[in-house]
């Protein structure tokens, strides 16, 4: 936010300079980037008048005038239409720099025959595009400008700027009565001046057109009020405040709207200036939208509404988007006499959701999002109102509808002693309430508390600090004032006992080393997800991680669902590794934890930890591998190795998946539970993102892990093995670990074999001419191996026939 330091030398003295200032609030919290005065860049430029002007002798679009500068005479040529006799300009002499012309020199010119001595400027020249009333046109000075002066002495040209940056908890700051209370806190010898909107106003006048009642159905609505400003003459605000308008980032209208303006940001209180010919209905009604409710907003777009929203509404039309912009249609026109000004307080939650969903980042939502003070509304009523009167001429005076909702109350919060020296290793209470009192938190001595230690204080936050909840909240702001350097350096003492990493982090631990081992690169992505990423992986209603949560306070329309799945991340993370020219190989992995609901319309939710990788093997023309590629048999391999890495074993069959190739996705299972997936994205999904290689993914749930199988030592056998090979034909869909798993349990139950099958491995699988339909042969190796002996031939035989014979008996064909 951007601070003028005149306008608030009008609120507050201060015992110190503008960096001084700067220095005290970026130590104390409030950040000030910067201390600038872009007036100073302008030089050579002073009032003038112009005492004669005529046309150019031989140039008819050019105007030759004559000006008095207070220091002699000039001449000056200008094509601009909008001068008459006697008007007051800023006049460049040559030698000027300006900063709307890129800083250059300004000299003298001929115009055919007529030397022009520097320029008549408009505000773009110097640097102020917006303060301009004429398009092209010189800027005319009030009458009362004095002849001669410097530019930058006049209307605020010169004013210092304090670019502060302001955190989310801090609202109150969002004004210059915010920053005037903040330096009243830092300061004990600041002075806060009489505000001119404690004046009190002349409000007994009864409205002189009938307006009906104000209703609040909708509680993120806590007061609302209703000023009349009766036969303003609409035009362009004073050029002080045209100055200063443009200088803090408001763009100036005209000087009702900027009356508005100006009054925010003095106070904080957002406003809307209502055309009261305009309004539907003598009547305001704040409510909650209706699903798909539409509205057109001031800057002439569209808005599509939902059931979370505000409305203000006039006969039950909307007319603004509550907290966030006004409509276009009730809008203040050139023609507009008869104003109505609304001051209110909105829910902070509802607004901030509103604007980000909208993507409208008004200075209004700005300020509501973070918290506007509930009992400065009325207040800005006042001062919009006298400024209108001021700048427009209009007539006020007449009395404030309103209406309320119940108001939260700030409750005490208490303040240890103990408390106090842990956390700043000083423990004067006094000093603390002198310090907590010049922020206006007020000591309450007769507030007690059960709770509280012996000897606790009371205090009581001002309504304008909601950020004030608890203990630690005060012990901030007397660290905030005496300086977080004072602290006491203290070594932190001896643990209790050592500290242990857990579980869970070590198995996720385990799996990173094993990952990046194998060549993956650690991607961390955000947990949030736009809502089409249920469509975009082409998840079914009945999929668990199509369930997901919505934020009720989203940060944009690409963060409002948690994610169920790692997926959607690092297909971005690849997607812009593509977009910006990566053509080599990529191997992502992300750890993290995903978030699902127990069912679609469940309040309930519950958490997993996953972990995720992506393989994309990438055409990169500098690598003498160029033609080696990923396939699913490699991305598989990673998959086995972390859960041997975890002390588990993978099976994987054939699965499905709705984002996978339907020929290359499998199931992962451990202990007979599916645990995660391993697939090729759809081709169609590819495309959709814009791959032109194949992309291998898997994702595995590792809380479905556990603790791992711990590895048992067993001696290598001396004696050599004997292996027996055989060949069988098998169904279709039969898998082979499932052979594999058989033939062991076999072994395992036959007397002969007696724990002599050392291994069992597949190496070859034939299925077409000469195979039955609906079969296909499988061929193993089996190793056979004693402890403690070496297994005769007979006796290997007489076990691998036992094992024929039992597998016969199974129903499958031995060949």
């Amino acid at each position: 936010m951007i601070v003028s330091w005149q306008i608030l030398e009008r609120f507050v003295s201060v015992p110190a300079s503008p960096e001084e200032i700067a220095r005290r609030l970026t130590m104390s919290g409030a950040e000030v980037e910067s201390v600038e005065s872009p007036g100073r860049r302008i030089s050579g430029v002073a009032v003038a008048q112009v005492k004669s002007l005529e046309k150019h002798a031989t140039k008819a679009n050019l105007f030759v005038a004559r000006l008095d500068t207070g220091k002699g005479q000039a001449i000056c040529v200008t094509a601009a239409t909008n001068l008459k006799t006697g008007d007051k300009i800023f006049h460049g002499v040559p030698g000027a720099i300006l900063p709307g012309i890129g800083e250059e020199t300004l000299g003298i010119r001929d115009f055919d025959g007529v030397r022009s001595e520097g320029m008549m400027l408009s505000g773009a020249e110097m640097g102020l595009p917006e303060i301009d009333c004429v398009v092209d046109g010189i800027l005319v000075l009030p009458e009362d400008a004095p002849l001669g002066a410097d530019a930058h002495t006049l209307y605020g040209i010169g004013d210092t700027l304090l670019d502060i940056s302001i955190t989310p908890n801090r609202g109150d700051l969002l004004s210059v009565l915010g920053i005037a209370r903040e330096l009243k806190g830092l300061y004990p010898d600041a002075v806060l001046k009489t505000m001119p909107w404690e004046k009190i106003l002349n409000e007994g006048n009864e409205w002189p057109v009938a307006f009906g009642a104000i209703s609040l159905p909708d509680p993120g609505c806590l007061n609302y009020h209703l000023g009349l400003a009766v036969d303003a003459a609409i035009a362009p605000s004073p050029l002080e405040v045209r100055v200063a308008l443009a200088r803090l980032g408001m763009r100036p209208i005209s000087n009702v709207v900027d009356a508005t303006n100006y009054a925010m940001l003095v106070l904080g209180q957002p406003l809307h200036a209502f055309d009261l010919n305009t309004l539907p209905k003598k009547e305001i009604t704040v409510r909650s939208a209706a699903e798909g409710e539409r509205i057109v907003t001031l800057d002439e777009k569209e808005r599509i509404m939902t059931s979370n929203d505000m409305l203000i509404t006039s006969g039950g039309e909307p007319v603004a988007i509550a907290g966030v912009m006004g409509g276009g249609q009730t809008g203040i026109a050139s023609d507009t006499k008869v104003v109505v000004l609304e001051s209110a307080n909105f829910s902070a939650r509802r607004v901030g959701y509103t604007s980000r969903r909208l993507g409208i980042k008004s200075e209004a939502a700005f300020r509501f999002s973070r918290g506007v003070d509930p009992t400065l509304s009325a207040a800005a009523v006042d001062y919009a109102l006298m400024l209108m009167n001021e700048w427009s001429g209009a007539k006020i005076g007449y009395r404030k509808i309103s209406a309320f909702n119940e108001t939260p109350k700030a409750g005490a919060v208490f303040l240890t002693k103990r408390k106090l020296h842990t956390y700043l290793r000083w423990s004067d209470m006094e000093e603390a309430t002198k310090i907590l009192e010049g922020y206006g938190i007020s000591y309450d001595k007769d507030c007690k508390s059960d709770k509280s230690e012996p000897g606790a204080r009371a205090f009581v936050p001002p309504t304008w600090r909601s950020d004030i909840t608890i203990e630690e909240d005060l012990i901030e702001e007397i660290g905030r004032y005496r300086g977080y350097n004072d602290i006491p350096d203290l070594l932190p003492g001896e643990l209790p006992r050592r500290g242990s990493v857990g579980d869970s982090m070590s198995l996720a631990g385990k799996l990173r080393a094993c990952t990046i081992s194998r060549g993956y690169v650690e991607a961390i992505t955000y947990s949030f997800l736009p809502e089409s990423f249920v469509s975009a992986l082409r998840l079914p209603e009945d999929d668990p991680r199509s369930f997901h949560l919505s934020l009720a306070n989203p940060i944009s329309q690409d963060w409002i669902a948690m994610r169920t799945t790692l997926l959607p991340g690092l297909l971005n993370g690849l997607k812009e590794s593509v977009t910006s020219g990566w053509r080599g190989p990529v191997r992502l992995f992300e750890t993290g934890r995903v978030f699902m609901r127990k069912a679609r319309d469940s309040k309930e939710h519950f958490e997993l930890d996953s972990i995720a990788g992506l393989v994309c093997s990438g055409v990169d023309p500098r690598t003498p591998w160029a033609e080696t590629r990923e396939d699913i048999l490699s991305v598989k391999a990673d998959v086995e190795a972390l859960f041997h890495a975890s002390g588990h074993k993978a099976v994987i069959e054939r699965g499905s998946e709705p984002f996978g190739h339907a020929g290359q996705t499998a199931s992962i299972k451990t202990g007979g539970k599916k645990v995660g997936y391993l697939t090729r994205l759809s081709p169609s999904i590819e495309r959709n993102h814009g791959f032109t290689e194949p992309v291998y993914v898997f994702e595995v749930n590792l809380s479905a892990l556990g603790e791992g199988v711990k590895p048992e030592y067993t001696p290598a056998s001396p004696f050599p093995a004997a292996f027996r090979d055989i060949s069988m034909l098998a169904p279709a869909d039969a898998s082979h670990d499932d052979v594999i798993s058989e033939i062991r349990a076999l072994a395992a139950s036959g007397a002969e074999a007696n724990g002599f099958l050392d291994s069992v491995k597949l190496f070859d699988v034939y299925s077409g001419k000469g195979i039955p339909e609906g079969r296909r042969s499988l061929a193993f190796s089996l190793c056979y191996r004693a402890a403690n002996r070496t297994l005769s031939d007979d006796e290997v035989d007489k076990i691998h026939n036992a094992i024929r014979d039992a597998l016969t008996q199974k129903g499958y064909n031995m060949r």
